[in-house]
C-alpha cells in the first residue's frame, strides 16, 4: 500500500491518503491540493514533489 501524508508537503497538514498505486495516490493528493489548499494550478513540479513523498506504508511508521 503506498501513502502519502500531506505535511510532508504543506507543513501542518495532517491530511493523508493510501491506495495500490502512485498514479491513485496523486490523484487523490492533487484533488485534496485544490479543495484544502486552494491551488488552482497544479504545476509539473508540484506532482514531482508529491511523487517524491509517496512511501510504503510500512516503512513510513
Amino acid at each position: 500500500m503506498r501513502l502519502f501524508e500531506c505535511g510532508s508537503l504543506v507543513p501542518g497538514c495532517d491530511w493523508h491518503t493510501r491506495a495500490d498505486s502512485d498514479a491513485e495516490v496523486v490523484r487523490r493528493a492533487v484533488e485534496h491540493m485544490r479543495q484544502a489548499h486552494g491551488e488552482t494550478l497544479i504545476r509539473e513540479n508540484m506532482v514531482d514533489n508529491i511523487k517524491m513523498r509517496i512511501v510504503e506504508e510500512t516503512k513510513a511508521a
